[in-house]
């Protein structure tokens, strides 16, 4: 019983995502449409993607990086501005809840260390929203990105236009506000130095990510790409298979089956095509902030042909609730682990925090 209660709080959304799903499956029955529903490139790439990052992680690549960086930094504002700013760029490439996974618990321990305990809910907040928003730069910054741009064959012109206007506006903000998240003088001279523990195996971990960036941009078949990196990690070190998230990549499915199924029935059809119809964009925000943006991606893709307004919208809507954007729910669990947390306080900071930043990109893309 004891195991189960641990997982039914560790993966609460996969459980929760579960059950809607088989609710759906109640007004669907199972036929052979269902083969249709699971998007296996989409859930390829980010097997490979979770993998070659946990390897790179294994080797030391971004605490060498990450000490690298702080060591050179010796004002308080500045290592605001940088503590932020790390996930905002790494998440371009690397994912925004895969960002969080490697900065938040650094964060914590070097605020711990440096006697800014106070300030930890308000830089890993900063940090939660600097990820879900450089994240929306690229086509493999977080997963609805991967999903649409793969699913809608878009052109890079095309989903820069889109992507690039909102993550400038991010970036000023974010850097404005991170100056004035910690005190001007800091001591961060307890940080041990790290490196780089085995070289041949970062220059394979190189190699395999490049190739699952072909395969994001369909240079390379995805499934060569699958291929080979599975092959690899199994010659390299097989231990890293557990640190993929392979719940993450159920949680996808169910979404999958749900949307799916929803976009089948006729009264959920009328009524997101209604709304569709008066904005593609404040539909999509708002349909994020209830079952998050990933699976409002995919939900609202069967409705609309309007991938701009769509794309923008789930990339701006991973702003709002802690539900709005997954990797939300990554901080908070981090944060919960860490030495007095107070929930109520996070929560009412991330919830103020987001809005103000919804509003403001809104904004902005409504005027673009």
């Amino acid at each position: 019983m004891s195991k189960i209660k641990v997982f039914l709080k560790n993966e609460a959304v996969l459980v929760i995502s579960a059950l809607c799903a088989a609710a759906t499956m109640l007004l669907v029955p199972l036929d052979a449409e269902y083969l249709s529903y699971i998007d296996f490139r989409v859930l390829c790439l980010l097997l490979c993607l979770m993998a070659v990052v946990a390897g790179l992680k294994s080797v030391g690549v971004f605490s060498s990086l990450t000490y690298q960086l702080l060591n050179r930094v010796k004002s308080g504002r500045i290592l605001g501005l940088v503590l932020v700013l790390l996930p905002f760029f790494t998440s371009m490439l690397i994912t925004n809840d895969v960002a969080l996974i490697i900065f938040i618990p650094f964060t914590i321990a070097l605020l711990e260390k440096s006697d800014c305990r106070a300030q930890i809910i308000a830089v890993t907040v900063m940090q939660t929203v600097a990820a879900n928003l450089g994240s929306m730069a690229t086509p493999v910054g977080n997963p609805q990105n991967l999903f649409l741009f793969s699913s809608f064959s878009l052109g890079y012109g095309e989903f820069f236009g889109v992507t690039l206007p909102l993550t400038a506006v991010s970036l000023a903000a974010l850097s404005a506000v991170s100056l004035f998240l910690l005190p001007k003088k800091l001591s961060i001279n307890e940080i041990e130095k790290e490196g780089v523990t085995d070289r041949k195996q970062l220059i394979a971990f190189i190699i395999l990510f490049v190739l699952s960036v072909l395969s994001v941009l369909r240079v390379m078949p995805y499934q060569l790409a699958t291929a080979i990196t599975v092959g690899a990690l199994l010659l390299i070190s097989r231990r890293l298979f557990k640190e993929i998230d392979f719940m993450l990549l159920l949680t996808f499915v169910c979404f999958f089956i749900i949307s799916e199924n929803l976009s089948r029935l006729d009264v959920v059809r009328t009524f997101l095509q209604a709304l569709l119809e008066k904005s593609t964009l404040m539909t999509s925000i708002a349909t994020s902030q209830i079952i998050s943006n990933v699976p409002a991606a995919v939900l609202l893709s069967g409705f609309t042909e309007n991938i701009r307004d769509l794309l923008a919208g789930v990339n701006i809507g991973g702003l709002g609730t802690p539900i709005a954007s997954l990797a939300s729910l990554i901080t908070l669990k981090l944060y919960m682990k860490s030495h007095g947390a107070k929930a109520a306080r996070f929560l009412l900071f991330f919830t103020v925090t987001n809005i103000i930043g919804l509003v403001l990109l809104t904004a902005v893309s409504l005027l673009i």
